[in-house]
């Protein structure tokens, strides 16, 4: 399974983005999506998931300024983000899980968000 993120840039504190990640390849459904961030010197953090089912879960930081939505059919996840915030600062990885057997891992390769203040 291969994950594609877009949707990254600059924004001014306040603003909005929108990310979307695209899973292609593989024949299975994706079980849970999500994006994760890292922001330089400290670790990957959650930012929220969302089950195939639609239960989503936020990190505190992303509760009432983010929302994580995901089209089954279409493999994608987005993420819209809102007020952001110079600390919302970070490389966005977009995740994705099987759980079969064993529970497989994606990662995409990230896509930089920068808020400036």
């Amino acid at each position: 399974v291969h994950l594609a993120e877009s949707g990254g840039g600059l924004v001014q504190a306040g603003g909005s983005l929108k990310l979307s990640c695209v899973a292609s390849g593989g024949r299975l459904s994706l079980d849970v999506m999500g994006w994760y961030r890292q922001a330089p010197g400290q670790q990957r953090e959650l930012v929220a998931t969302i089950t195939s089912d639609g239960t989503a879960t936020y990190a505190d930081s992303a509760k009432g300024r983010f929302i994580i939505s995901r089209d089954n059919a279409k493999k994608t996840v987005a993420l819209q983000m809102n007020d952001l915030k110079p600390e919302d600062t970070a490389v966005y990885y977009c995740n994705a899980e099987q759980m079969l057997a064993f529970t497989y891992e994606y990662w995409g390769q990230g896509t930089q968000v920068t808020v400036s203040s």
